[in-house]
């Protein structure tokens, strides 16, 4: 199973690139909706976070405009909410491949292909748990104007987000692959298509890799 990093700044269109990864049957694993679940009423981190940002819950769920506000400019309470959620979803994370290995065996060993979006993906490090990196650019005036354009969002929340993210020049350095989604849908589905084909032969090592890693951890724990 090949495990396709995909990444960007705000504001760059990473969902528009998954979808696109999704059009061509390639299943696509999205950390922010794994965080969405995660806020919901039941989700693992209402209980965690409510001892640490009470005025954040309502109605026994996480409001994420209130988190927001609340960790926009404070370092600290930022650092706290990263070291509950990323366990969390890098666990989530983990059971969605288990299920798509299985799926992979029950296609009797056909090589599968799987798109991990990862927003922090050079951030946390998470490029060394992935066999190839891509990273979603587009022109900072498109960028800008897209996140702008998003309820709530004012100048200096986009600022401030920027901050904390790795600039766009530098993922696009690291990266394996750049896709340019400064241009229509049909452009960016076709850069998708052209990075798929150079995916065929491309080294699978990865997955293989995490499993003896949850296995040692695991193992760990016990002793």
């Amino acid at each position: 199973m090949l495990l396709i990093g995909l990444t960007g700044s705000i504001g760059m269109g990473k969902s528009t690139v998954a979808q696109c990864f999704v059009a061509e049957s390639v299943p696509c694993y999205e950390a922010d909706e794994a965080v969405h679940r995660l806020y919901q009423q039941g989700g693992a981190a209402v209980a965690p976070l409510a001892k640490l940002f009470p005025t954040a819950i309502k109605n026994d769920a996480v409001d994420r405009g209130s988190l927001s506000k609340l960790i926009l400019k404070d370092k600290a309470a930022l650092q706290q909410l990263e070291a509950i959620i990323h366990p969390l979803v890098r666990a989530d994370r983990l059971a969605f491949l288990k299920q798509q290995a299985q799926q992979e065996k029950a296609d009797k060993g056909k090589a599968h292909k799987v798109v991990l979006d990862i927003p922090l993906l050079f951030e946390v490090g998470a490029q060394d748990e992935v066999d190839v990196t891509i990273v979603v650019s587009a022109p900072a005036e498109i960028q800008k104007q897209r996140v702008l354009a998003r309820p709530a969002m004012t100048e200096e929340k986009f600022i401030a987000i920027c901050k904390r993210q790795m600039p766009d020049i530098e993922k696009c350095r690291l990266a394996d692959f750049v896709i340019d989604n400064g241009g229509t849908i049909a452009q960016t589905h076709k850069q998708v298509q052209t990075i798929l084909k150079k995916l065929e032969d491309w080294p699978q090592r990865k997955w293989h890799m995490l499993l003896a890693k949850e296995a040692e951890s695991v193992k760990n724990k016990q002793t």
